[in-house]
């Protein structure tokens, strides 16, 4: 998507988000820079890649490590490859 400033007199605004609504969502989302909360796509996908760790993580699928399990594991495997 492509994002556009526009600058209007007040008295046009109601004509133009009333066209602008005439768009669908995926054509065209509005956003108001005076408004506290803007969309963030790359703020969504983390927090839905995030979701799914959690669900992995929740099921068994997948498993945590702390950074003494992990230092074991790594001087395990490099144990093996240096002879």
């Amino acid at each position: 998507m492509e994002t556009i400033k526009i600058e209007f007199q007040s008295n046009v605004k109601e004509k133009l988000i009333e066209f602008l609504n005439s768009f669908s969502k995926s054509e065209l989302h509005i956003v108001e820079e005076d408004s506290p909360i803007k969309e963030d796509k790359s703020f969504e996908e983390y927090r839905d890649r995030l979701h799914l760790a959690a669900k992995r993580i929740e099921s068994g699928e997948s498993k945590t490590y702390d950074l003494e399990e992990l230092d074991a594991m790594l001087e395990k495997i490099i144990s093996e490859y240096e002879n």
